[in-house]
């Protein structure tokens, strides 16, 4: 079975509703998967966009998520409080959770790719609020699989 991660939100390289972005309430999307690897001991999602006029920007870092879950549920992002022992990490708007799709006015279409990421690891050992960098460096050499799907959005 292979590895895939699907939201009920929006498809793969459809639009993201406007609800999931700074132009309303900024709530994260219920992001699901399924056909990890079978050694999986934590997941990593990271949520980027590749297009932003200053380089790719992250929009979300959510680590240590145990092996035994299947979705992060919507507005999971938005909250402070998250259980279980997953952890998020600070995004290019300088501040912990999600931050949703706000691509400059007139900039176009930015694509977001929501990437997550399958550990042989059960954390990574950083406090929560690390930066991508950080989460990125203690990933290597424990990434058992990658998947990645991708969001649009415009204003």
């Amino acid at each position: 079975m292979a590895f895939t991660i699907v939201s009920p939100d929006f498809r793969d390289s459809d639009a993201i509703p406007k609800r999931f972005s700074c132009d309303s309430e900024n709530l994260s999307p219920e992001i699901q998967w399924d056909g990890a690897p079978p050694a999986t001991r934590s997941f990593v999602l990271i949520v980027e966009d590749p297009d932003a006029p200053s380089g790719t920007f992250t929009h979300w870092v959510v680590y240590d998520v145990p092996p035994d879950l299947n979705k992060l549920p919507g507005g999971m992002g938005n909250s402070a409080d998250i259980k279980g022992g997953i952890k998020q990490g600070y995004t290019d708007f300088g501040r912990k959770g999600y931050g949703g799709p706000c691509p400059p006015r007139g900039h176009g279409v930015h694509r977001y790719n929501f990437i997550l990421t399958a550990l042989d690891i059960p954390g990574l050992g950083l406090a929560d609020g690390a930066k991508k960098s950080e989460v990125e460096r203690a990933m290597k050499g424990h990434v058992l699989g990658t998947t990645r799907m991708t969001g649009r959005y415009g204003r």
